[in-house]
């Protein structure tokens, strides 16, 4: 059949009276609608009348068409309304343009709707932060306007984002920015009348079916956690279950379900993409109960779900089920659920976990009513921080329930075997288990290259201050963990250089060394702690003294024990202003996150002596005690005493206080980062935007980003500018591959201190990846004309080459070089020399068994590191917060340990080459390093005497008739004339007829070419003769990216879970047979501290010597 041509004939039956030539007209236009519309959207009225007309027979079909005319003319919203009224003649299956276009309207205005409802369990509004800023005065107008503007997307009334995107924020939701709809233009038709509302969910359900029977279930969980919709999330995760039962698929045990791969999806989108507290929390809680459902639950992801809801009773009560269980699998289990709390949790969670484990049978002659009391008590004080987001979905009831149940669980009687693993438990919640294992790691494996720190030592002279400081910060960063401090050891005349702050930062570098080393650390530093002057004798150095409380906290950093009291006793009794200054640090880094209001007390105390010195240092201990506590009292009294002092390095240390105190609070940060952006004050200015970073750290927020641009080139301050560029990698960490394009433009900005932020921003985001595209970018800057951008840019590159080898990634090779080329320069400024031998350290970081890692092996936030890399960026202002970047480095390693927590002797396989992902080559130590002797001059008509000569006595021997005589002491004579007069070589006649027989290059080019021919072809023969696949042993380093290459073929021991490095629990196949099991050596290693050597170490050292041979003479 022959299709119409034009419209006219057609359209005009719709104005005829007779509904059978109307239907007639609607029919043919429907079947050729694409090519006629045109000349159809004239009579479109006309249609629609017909749609709404209640006795015309065919409104359906009416509503089509015209759906299908609005389509064409772009007009998609009154598309899709029309659509909707179309009822079945709009067919779903149909595959066409039109039908995905009004598909895709109707899922975004389904969300958009959906969105305009506030969930039912929405969190409450943080308590109002009452604030001294000067902004009522001077700004109140300019606050509200900048409220108002879209790049200042934080509001105090409406925090939390409609969208769990962060999408531009309106009053009305944007469902799709892309395609120009929003709430706002829709008709209002969608928004008031229910039918059309109905017919939309009737929609939306047909195309939920139909994702059901195509199999397209992960379709439909985004929908629903776009649209807050968990009852169809709920649903939808029991009818995959439900439909692989109905499939007879559930046959073999070893795959996953697809209703455990489904609540794993929605697990990621909560992680990854969900930056909302209240839907993220919501949707934990569903997929809580939903894994408690299964017959054999996925206890790691329960686990993942309980640190992400700092649910500590619930953690309680995993491990005692998995306890109590009884088998060794299952005690396995428990064990390494117990490494991941410790991995991902604060100190106070986990001490809050560890009291409600059951515990020992106690004499009943203790005091149980304070005990009772005591619990009542702990549990009153967080009733109001967690019950309102932390309520568990398996207890509904209340306050009381879960402290009697827990008093319960507490006092019941355990058996031995029972008591025991819990005891372990609490060991490893403690923590000691995990430092033990990563500082035995670091020991055995330590690959530090001591030639490239002696030659740094030698290339920068130790009477500058910045240069001593900056070789003690390599050799702390080289050395981190593995307890080596032979260097110190070797070069005790270099350290006695040390005076004032450099002594302060040698000292506070053994904390950085010996990091981890529980059982030896106080007495390693006990030669420098401050000591009672009871006898009247000097004490020592208030810079040792200092700096060795500093080195206390770092040993024992994130881990509350003894030392943390030990350190707080001495920055109690310190009178002297450097000894508060290393106390104050040590008690921030050890007591992280405990929210000790103790502490906080003796800190704010020191604070309010005014002494600069001090300040900044306790006002960066005040916010690491307080660290993510998001404590109102806190900030009240850090931001009042900011405005009140005249020291700008207190002020400094208050705004960086007050960003730690609001680490991972995300919208809960947002009124206290508008007030701080609006401060006059610059340095107030530069911890808003810190406060914003460390508040959003890790999410990829785009509202955050959007205000962090916005700061970076318009605000006055070059230190606010520098800090706000170089917070984007805070941000998008977990994103590396986004941040190169993010910053591109700013790296080539004409402000020194932007381009600076970009260089640190990608080194922050790209830490440990290698990725070239932040390489690309790096390298020009290398060659900056100011000296801190080219500072900035070795530290970045550093970061980013982090155990990389020339397998890896070939420029690695080219960096060590150009690092090394710029400490040996003497033309190149201190600042860039500094730098470099930064990077050196941070480079071969842990003896090149490190990473930097601001997320755990499990994908969560790494607090610890993120907290060290923030501080470690102030070094800008004061170099020793520079070691705090050692609390991000991560071990990279595979530790296997057994069901009684010991570590077998046992292999395991990579399947890759070993040149993969091996140690990068150790630097080559040349002979020839010494100085070339400069050539003597030499005249020319000297030199046509001696070759004059030298053609003489040849043409003499020729014409002898002696045979026997060998032209060999000649020869010899010769060469040691030239080389004695290092005159210019000439060529001879023998030299010619020797280039022509040997070829025609020239000797000097053979002898550079054939070496290096000979070693290019020899390592590309090893490379092709390298076999794929070879063993490890276990506590073996293992890098990030070989882990998927894994795999554990030895037939007794079993991982409990995919590995992740770290520690990994294992089941022994075969317990009966006697275990190998590995000899810890680093415990058994322990040495007095290395100090600079005076005449009385040398008497005492004496003293000791004697004692010494007196007591093997008297044995």
């Amino acid at each position: 059949m022959v299709g119409l041509t034009s419209a006219a004939g057609v359209v005009g039956f719709l104005s005829e009276p007779d509904p059978e030539l109307q239907i007639f007209a609607l029919r043919k236009l429907n079947e050729q609608i694409d090519s006629l519309w045109t000349e159809v959207a004239g009579s479109v009225g006309e249609i629609e009348a017909l749609y709404e007309d209640p006795s015309f027979p065919e409104r359906e079909l009416a509503a089509l068409v015209a759906a299908k005319v609005y389509y064409n003319l772009q007009e998609y919203n009154e598309s899709m309304v029309f659509a909707l009224g179309a009822g079945k003649l709009f067919d779903l299956d149909h595959e066409g343009e039109f039908e995905d276009t009004i598909i895709s309207k109707c899922v975004d205005t389904y969300i958009a709707l959906s969105g305009t409802v506030p969930p039912s369990n929405s969190s409450q509004p943080p308590a109002q932060l009452t604030t001294a800023f000067p902004s009522v005065t001077n700004g109140a107008s300019s606050t509200s306007a900048s409220l108002a503007s879209p790049t200042t997307p934080f509001s105090q009334s409406t925090l939390p984002s409609k969208s769990l995107l962060s999408r531009q924020e309106s009053s009305t939701f944007d469902p799709s920015l892309q395609a120009g709809g929003s709430l706002a233009v829709l008709p209002t038709s969608v928004a008031s009348q229910s039918s059309v509302q109905r017919q939309l969910n009737e929609i939306i359900n047909q195309l939920f079916e139909r994702c059901y029977r195509e199999g397209r279930y992960r379709q439909v969980v985004g929908i629903a956690v776009e649209a807050r919709k968990l009852d169809v999330l709920r649903r939808t995760i029991l009818r995959a279950s439900e439909d692989e039962k109905r499939e007879n698929k559930t046959a073999d045990t070893e795959t996953i379900g697809r209703g455990e791969e489904l609540m794993e999806y929605v697990l990621e989108i909560c992680m990854d993409v969900v930056q909302e507290h209240g839907l993220r929390n919501e949707l934990l809680r569903l997929i809580l109960g939903l894994l408690h459902e299964l017959p054999s639950p996925d206890y790691f992801s329960i686990a993942r779900c309980i640190v992400y809801l700092n649910d500590y009773s619930l953690a309680s009560e995993i491990l005692s089920l998995l306890v109590k269980k009884g088998d060794s699998k299952s005690l396995a289990i428990a064990y390494q659920i117990a490494f991941d709390f410790y991995d991902n949790s604060t100190q106070k969670f986990l001490k809050k976990v560890r009291e409600e484990l059951p515990a020992n049978p106690e004499p009943p002659t203790s005091q149980p009513k304070d005990t009772e009391n005591a619990m009542e008590d702990t549990n009153g004080e967080n009733a109001q921080e967690t019950d309102r987001l932390l309520q568990a979905p398996s207890d509904p009831s209340g306050d009381s329930g879960p402290s009697i149940q827990g008093l319960a669980r507490r006092h019941e009687s355990l058996s031995p075997h029972v008591a025991k693993a819990f005891d372990s438990i609490r060991e490893i919640l403690q923590g000691t288990k995990s430092i033990e294992l990563d500082l035995e790691f670091l020991y055995r494996n330590n690959h530090t290259d001591t030639s490239i720190l002696n030659k740094i030592k030698d290339s920068l002279e130790a009477r500058n201050s910045i240069f001593h400081t900056a070789v003690t910060l390599a050799n702390a960063f080289m050395h981190a963990g593995t307890t080596n401090d032979k260097f110190f050891r070797d070069n005790l005349e270099w350290l006695g250089k040390a005076v004032n702050w450099s002594k302060f930062t040698a000292t506070a570098a053994l904390g950085v060394i010996h990091r981890g080393n529980l059982g030896q650390g106080q007495k390693l530093l006990d030669p420098y702690l401050p000591k009672d002057t009871v006898t009247g004798s000097s004490t020592g150095s208030a810079y040792s003294q200092g700096g060795s409380l500093y080195a206390l906290g770092l040993i024992y950093a994130n881990h509350e024990t003894l030392a943390l009291d030990v350190i707080r006793d001495h920055f109690k009794r310190a009178t002297e202003e450097v000894v508060q200054h290393g106390g104050a640090l040590g008690l921030g880094v050890a007591g992280m996150a405990t929210g000790d209001q103790g502490i906080y007390d003796d800190l704010k105390n020191v604070l309010y002596t005014d002494s600069a010195l001090n300040g900044e240092a306790v006002g960066i201990a005040m916010g690491l005690i307080m660290l993510g506590t998001g404590n109102i009292k806190a900030l009240e009294d850090m931001i009042q005493y900011a405005h009140d002092t005249q020291h700008e390095k207190i002020v400094r240390g208050l705004a960086l206080g007050m960003a730690l105190i609001m680490y991972g609070r995300q919208e809960g940060a947002d009124e206290l980062v508008t007030g701080l952006l609006d401060d006059p004050d610059s340095i107030l200015r530069y911890g808003g935007i810190q406060t914003l970073a460390l508040a959003y750290c890790g999410t990829g927020s785009n509202k955050a980003v959007r205000k962090l641009l916005h700061v970076a080139v318009s605000d006055v301050s070059d230190d606010v500018r520098r800090v706000a560029v170089m917070s984007l990698g805070f941000i998008l960490f977990r994103k590396p591959n986004s941040v190169p394009r993010m910053v591109e433009l700013l790296s080539e900005s004409y402000n020194p201190h932007v381009r600076y932020g970009a260089a640190m921003a990608l080194g922050i985001s790209c830490a440990g990846t290698g990725l070239d595209e932040a390489i690309d970018l790096l390298e020009p800057m290398i060659k900056d004309p100011t000296d801190f951008v080219r500072q900035g840019a070795l530290i970045a590159l550093s970061m980013i080459m982090v155990q990389q080898n020339e397998a890896m990634n070939p420029k690695v090779g080219t960096i060590r070089k150009t690092l090394q080329k710029a400490i040996g320069d003497r033309h190149e400024d201190a600042m860039t020399k500094f730098g470099s031998a930064l990077s050196m350290g941070i480079i071969d970081a842990g003896g090149r068994n490190c990473t930097i890692s601001l997320q755990t092996q499990t994908g969560n936030l790494n607090m610890a590191g993120i907290v060290g890399m923030t501080v470690f960026t102030q070094y800008w202002y004061w170099f020793p917060l520079t070691h705090f970047l050692s609390l991000s480095f991560t071990p990279t390693s595979v530790v296997g340990l057994d069901h009684d927590l010991e570590v077998p002797s046992f292999k395991f396989h990579s399947a890759t080459r070993p040149s993969l992902f091996d140690y990068p080559p150790e630097q080559e130590t040349k002979t020839e390093d010494a100085p070339e002797k400069i050539k003597t001059a030499v005249l020319s008509t000297t030199a046509q005497a001696k070759r004059r000569a030298q053609k003489k006595e040849k043409q003499q021997r020729r014409e002898s008739m002696d045979i026997d005589q060998t032209p060999t002491t000649p020869k010899i004579s010769n060469l040691g004339d030239k080389m004695e007069t290092d005159e210019p070589t000439t060529k001879t006649e023998e030299d010619k007829e020797g280039e022509k027989q040997d070829g025609t290059k020239k000797e000097g080019e053979e002898a550079k070419d054939a070496p290096a021919q000979t070693e290019g072809l020899r390592k590309k023969m090893e490379k092709e003769k390298e076999k794929v696949g070879y063993s490890l042993e276990n506590m073996s380093r293992v890098l990030p990216a070989q882990l998927k290459f894994l795999s554990f073929p030895d037939g007794r021991y079993e991982p409990v879970k995919k590995p992740t490095g770290g520690v990994i629990l294992l089941t022994d196949t075969t317990p009966s047979e006697l275990k190998a099991l590995m000899e810890l050596k680093a415990r058994k290693n322990t040495k007095p501290a290395a100090a600079p050597e005076t005449l009385q170490d040398r008497v005492t050292a004496a003293f000791n010597q004697q004692d010494g041979a007196g007591g093997r003479a008297q044995g």
